[in-house]
């Protein structure tokens, strides 16, 4: 082996805060703090241990110093009356809560797939499968909420959390509140922007109505890839709402649309409540997961020949029947498009690779124009810091074989692959079970891993691949292995290896998911940036990872280590937008720096 390099057992998250310990003094209970999870409008989470059974928790802590006013304090007390009431097994458990002089504390169970927001902003739009297993989990636990009176009043993607076994749960109940009597209407104006309903807008009184258009908005935005009212101003947002103005693509089937404007009602009355949902076409037509491998956090499932029949053929109806069905809206189009939308040109893997580094060029490019931090230190880089935008793969160890083979490489769930010479790929699941081989085309084939469906090349490759992964585990350190159970189905689809070079500064490892990483030589720092999440990884040389979203550099600046590396990545992306070898091995020249 000509090069090899790791991790040197990087995990994501590990920056190693002094000890904390938060008491209950009532219960005679204390929690160990660990990694910080992330924040909101009051709040910051952090994972905690619970120090008599070791449980692995979430903890929601509020400063005393934001509760000062009346309102602020019964608003919270009423968070935790109805959070705690609820009992559901799509909702965010509820454990205890507590205070001390400083602050209250909420114990809540622990979701470490982050939530639907983090989901979209990899994906955008996801499969019609995936929003029919999404949804059902929602509308369930909204038909408990609906039951016990309560409304939830800020169903976003945000406040959807997901956890080890890829359920969804609703969680942050600040805004909810209950229904003291049939037919109350709610006054308060609150919720979030992309997501409120005309009824909250207009001043004229609310109720669960309200959560059935938020799960309208929610069901567009994943399977369109953006809010169906979204705008670049908070005026026009608002505007478009009240005049019941979106447009849904002819790509998303006649049971979704019809579905979707059937939620989006301008009509409180008219809307279907959560359990007529349940009742709906897209729910009782077509393929549904009995759940989903956490590689859908990034890329979409792979869905075998029958399944893709079955999705494809779907339930498709003429016009005049979706039209009948779904009563005088006029926001869905003739389906004749749909042929037009069908015969589009499938955008080729270099295709994609480019529109993926001109986005992170842009983006960096605005980075960039922001100066240097003078004033950067540990307290700021603690508070800029986003686990929540945090990369969820990254390549943990490589193995630079391409004089003969290729570049093995290991990600850090410990899915194992090589790009070869012939710029074909082959990876192997962490759990041995399956195989994803990739052509030079980018067409991918998925195989059990029990030779019954290799061909030659495939084997030799194979073998290969072993070769590569008896290297790396005898001759490099040891990755932190992800938290996450292994996927053992065959929907799983992991990320791959697109194109990689070295210089005389790095490695540039480029992955067909969008995410860009290069590992420095010298110090052993590294940088992971992911376009679609807007965001650059630090880890630095104690391998301690943190990240920083692009929009909280360009409003405070980076430290002056980050930024070199950021400068760096740009020189790096020019070459690669430059070269007229983007598939494979770029080049592997020195640079001369």
């Amino acid at each position: 082996m000509t090069h090899a390099g790791c991790d040197r057992g990087t995990r994501p998250n590990i920056s190693k805060p002094e000890q904390v310990i938060f008491r209950d003094e009532r219960a005679g209970k204390s929690y160990k703090r660990g990694p910080f999870l992330g924040k909101g409008g009051f709040a910051k989470c952090y994972e905690v241990t619970d120090m008599a059974t070791g449980e692995v928790l979430a903890a929601k802590v509020v400063s005393k110093s934001l509760l000062k006013k009346d309102h602020q304090r019964e608003k919270m007390s009423q968070e935790i009356r109805i959070h705690r009431s609820m009992n559901h097994k799509h909702i965010v458990k509820f454990f205890s809560y507590f205070e001390d002089s400083e602050n209250v504390y909420m114990i809540l169970e622990l979701c470490r797939k982050k939530s639907l927001m983090e989901m979209h902003k990899r994906r955008r739009a996801i499969t019609e499968p995936e929003v029919r297993y999404i949804m059902k989990q929602i509308i369930d636990a909204v038909v408990h909420l609906h039951r016990s009176k309560v409304i939830h009043r800020d169903l976003k993607l945000g406040n959807l959390f997901i956890n080890d076994d890829m359920e969804i749960k609703i969680g942050d109940f600040g805004l909810a509140t209950r229904v003291d009597f049939n037919g109350e209407r709610k006054r308060t104006l609150c919720g979030t922007p992309n997501y409120i309903a005309p009824e909250v807008l207009k001043k004229e009184g609310h109720s669960y109505e309200v959560d059935m258009w938020s799960i309208g908005c929610i069901m567009y935005t994943l399977l369109v890839g953006k809010p169906p009212f979204e705008t670049s101003s908070l005026k026009d947002t608002y505007s478009k709402i009240k005049r019941n103005e979106y447009y849904i693509p002819p790509k998303i089937s006649n049971n979704a649309q019809i579905l979707i404007v059937r939620l989006l009602r301008p009509e409180p009355s008219r809307r279907p409540s959560a359990e007529q949902c349940l009742s709906q076409d897209f729910f009782n037509q077509g393929y549904c997961p009995t759940f989903l491998p956490t590689s859908c956090l990034m890329m979409p499932p792979h869905f075998d020949t029958k399944i893709s029949q079955q999705i494809e053929s779907g339930s498709r109806r003429p016009l005049n029947a979706i039209n009948h069905n779904a009563g005088s809206e006029q926001n869905i189009l003739p389906t004749s498009n749909d042929q037009a939308e069908n015969n589009k040109v499938v955008q080729s893997t270099l295709e994609v690779a480019r529109m993926n580094l001109m986005d992170l060029k842009q983006q960096l490019a605005k980075v960039m124009a922001t100066p240097v931090n003078e004033r950067w230190d540990l307290k700021l880089e603690d508070d800029l810091n986003d686990p929540m935008s945090a990369p969820l793969l990254w390549i943990s160890k490589w193995v630079d074989y391409s004089d003969k083979y290729g570049l093995g490489y290991q990600l850090c769930n410990n899915t194992s692959g090589v790009l070869f010479n012939d710029m074909t790929r082959l990876q192997l699941a962490a759990d041995g079970a399956s195989l994803q081989y990739i052509d030079r085309d980018g067409k991918e084939y998925f195989y059990k891993n029990d030779k019954t469906h290799e061909t030659k090349d495939i084997s030799k490759k194979l073998t290969l691949l072993g070769h590569f992964m008896h290297y790396m585990h005898e001759h490099l350190l040891t990755t932190g292995r992800s938290k996450a159970p292994q996927d053992v189905d065959n929907l799983a689809r992991w990320p791959c290896l697109h194109s990689w070079f070295r210089t005389s500064t790095a490695i540039v490892l480029f992955l067909n998911n969008g995410t860009l990483q290069l590992n420095f030589f010298t110090d052993h720092t590294k940088i992971i940036l992911c376009p679609k999440i807007s965001a650059v990884s630090y880890i630095n040389p104690q391998r301690e990872m943190k990240t920083f979203t692009f929009d909280n550099i360009q409003r405070h600046g980076a430290s002056h280590e980050l930024n070199t590396r950021l400068n760096y990545a740009v020189t790096i992306i020019r070459r690669m937008m430059a070269s007229e070898n983007q598939v494979g091995r770029l080049f592997n020249e020195r640079d001369g720096q």
